[in-house]
């Protein structure tokens, strides 16, 4: 029960509104989203499209949940995410710098 709390406080941290909780805590069905979705370990928010999304049981610690997307551990979505959003950053920065040049 008391992971279930967790989870349904990790859900509304993210961005999940009530009635997705209820669905995927209680009735534990996957459901299908977009949107935005809030990692509070990077402050960022992260663009969803059309992914499936599930909260099962996990597969390493006994008695607890994991909420999935797209059958991928939640944290390691938020982190392909941002190392994906640092590496557009720096190749933007990469083509700005290489088109700074003299002017004559």
């Amino acid at each position: 029960m008391r992971e279930m709390l967790q989870m349904e406080k990790f859900c509304k941290s993210a961005g999940f509104t009530q009635e997705m909780i209820d669905v995927l805590l209680a009735k534990r069905k996957p459901i299908v989203c977009s949107g935005k979705l809030y990692s509070t370990q990077y402050r960022q928010s992260f663009q969803i499209k059309d992914a499936v999304c599930k909260i099962e049981d996990d597969l390493t610690e006994e008695h607890k949940l994991v909420l999935t997307i797209n059958r991928q551990p939640i944290v390691q979505w938020f982190k392909e995410q941002w190392e994906k959003l640092q590496q557009n950053l720096r190749n933007s920065v990469q083509r700005e710098q290489k088109n700074r040049g003299f002017k004559l």
